[in-house]
């Protein structure tokens, strides 16, 4: 237990140092960590809104924009279901925030108004109450309309709220480390504050895009100024291109495939090009559209539409059966993974316009700050006083493992972009007298071990050995009281737990290794094998009585 190979020293060593290297830059302004060198880490922890404040933003949702949506949903499902049942009809519009639909023959109106009835649905909820249908359908002569309801209207806002504030939540706080604020503020407004941050621009262009990727098919023989002097055909339109080398498209309106069916995207280099590329990758459904699609109109060019503008129309050169492809354009390394994270989290529902901006301070006040930075060190040093006291030179050891578990706590903090925030102080605090705790077991296995009669060496190694278990069962407890805090908590809570469940990992590792070699490395520096007295164990006089006449 005692033994380390030198490789295995090496490692451990070569560990905290880089702990050291990473957890620096948290120490230092970021406009003196950007002058550094390249091949120096820049990574720093950043403080929570509690500690320091960060940017605030108050988005207002185009609620119009959610209505055009839903009636665009509304029109091409109104035509795929009469056309599947077979009923002629001369026209399917929107006009007057209802949509439209001409029959060819009057008499068929019972007929379609018996296959349009299953689009309407109940508003409301089981715990909240229904509260009527989302859609009202009558027949007027040769023509149905289908007219969104107050109540649906409503639910559509409310889901399509909802819907925004995960989407934005995935975009700021994508590793769930953030501790970004993301609320709900009256019927149509999103409250964003993310903490760390002292410029709102770039959450604003994280953010404001609404990131709506689409797959269209691109009509074969008329191309876009044909149809602008003429009129489009009956389910195309004409889609502006997002640069002049693209230019404008007349596509399909329903697409092959929708954002929603990815399954991935990442950032990536094309190997030909070494530009900078976003690779995705579809889920089951989206990947058999995509790969039927693709099959039947080789040859023929498809386009890829993101916010309504053509940023791609490639041709289709073999059938694409794996479900992953590439998007390609005028990409900066920057843009490229700022898309592929907006694509990762999905669409926005509709477009969210920021009415308000500004840049907070810390919530708790400064007083409340510099409390808890004291009542740290002032706990952080009874304890080690503590250690030192009852211990000597194994509490000097304890302490030592305990500051490099808190600077890897907060080194892995660093890399990970997690936030410190008061609570996520309170964990790191805990976690320190967890690590202690460890320390104290192993010293007084140690301690019994001398009572009973070992040598110092054999007794040590024991005391390692048999308090593994416990410390072990122990930790792993907590650990997953930390885990399930972290899944199902949020704000504060996570915070607490991200701290807690890093903390634990740590503690182990310096415990069980850090405290173990600086112990190897003083009984390699001992002339004799007394050692006794730096382990500050002295038997009493009755003990040694005992033992005589024994």
């Amino acid at each position: 237990m005692l033994h380390f190979v030198r490789w295995k020293q090496i490692a451990i060593v070569l560990s905290v140092v880089l702990g050291i290297v990473l957890v620096i830059p948290s120490f230092f302004a970021k406009e003196t960590v950007a002058n550094w060198p390249w091949f120096f880490p820049r990574a720093q922890i950043n403080l929570g809104l509690d500690l320091r404040g960060g940017a605030h933003l108050l988005l207002s949702m185009e609620t119009a924009e959610v209505r055009k949506d839903w009636l665009e949903t509304l029109r091409d499902d109104a035509r795929k279901r009469l056309r599947d049942a077979k009923i002629a009809v001369t026209g399917v519009g929107i006009s007057n925030n209802a949509v439209q639909v001409r029959l060819a023959k009057a008499e068929d109106g019972d007929a379609a108004l018996k296959e349009l009835r299953p689009l309407s649905q109940q508003t409301g909820d089981l715990i909240r109450g229904f509260a009527g249908r989302d859609l009202e359908m009558r027949k007027e002569g040769s023509v149905i309309v289908i007219a969104p309801t107050e109540a649906g209207l409503q639910q559509r806002i409310t889901d399509a709220i909802s819907a925004a504030i995960e989407t934005v939540r995935r975009r700021v706080d994508f590793t769930g480390t953030t501790e970004a604020q993301i609320v709900r503020q009256g019927s149509d407004r999103i409250l964003v504050q993310v903490p760390g941050l002292l410029d709102t621009a770039p959450l604003k262009e994280l953010i404001g895009k609404t990131a709506r990727l689409t797959f269209h098919e691109v009509h074969p023989t008329i191309s876009a100024e044909e149809a602008k002097k003429t009129r489009p055909p009956t389910g195309y339109r004409v889609w502006p291109g997002s640069d002049r080398e693209e230019g404008d498209q007349l596509l399909r309106e329903t697409p092959v495939v929708r954002g929603d069916e990815l399954k991935s995207a990442q950032p990536a280099f094309d190997q030909q090009t070494h530009e900078p590329i976003i690779a995705f990758t579809f889920n089951g459904s989206g990947a058999r559209k995509f790969g039927e699609f693709t099959k039947t109109h080789v040859g023929r060019p498809f386009a890829i539409v993101l916010d309504d503008k053509v940023i791609s129309a490639p041709v289709i050169r073999d059938a694409i059966l794996g479900g992953s492809g590439q998007i390609s354009g005028s990409f900066t390394v920057e843009t490229a993974n700022q898309l592929a994270i907006q694509l990762r989290s999905g669409a926005l529902p509709a477009k969210l316009t920021v009415i308000e901006e500004r840049v907070v301070g810390a919530s708790l006040g400064q007083d409340s700050i510099d409390a808890g930075k004291l009542a740290a060190l002032v706990g952080g040093f009874a304890v080690a006083f503590f250690m030192i006291f009852a211990y000597g030179l194994l509490g000097v050891f304890a302490v030592i493992g305990a500051a490099i578990h808190v600077m890897f706590v907060l080194a892995i903090m660093a890399v990970i972009g997690s936030t410190m925030t008061l609570p996520g102080i309170a964990g790191i605090v805990l976690t320190i007298g967890m690590a202690v705790d460890a320390n104290v077991l192993i010293n007084e296995r140690i301690r019994e071990e001398l009572r009973g009669g070992r040598t110092p060496i054999s007794a040590i190694e024991t005391g390692f050995t048999r308090a593994y278990g416990t410390i072990i069962d122990s930790q792993l407890t907590t650990f997953i009281a930390g885990l399930v805090m972290f899944w199902l908590g949020s704000g504060p809570i996570r915070g607490f737990a991200v701290t807690l469940t890093l903390g634990i990992m740590t503690t182990v590792y310096t415990a069980f290794t850090i405290a173990r070699l600086l112990v190897v490395w003083w009984l390699a520096t001992q002339k004799t094998r007394k050692v006794e007295a730096p382990l500050t164990y002295k038997p009493p006089a009755s003990w040694k009585t005992d033992s005589a006449r024994t």
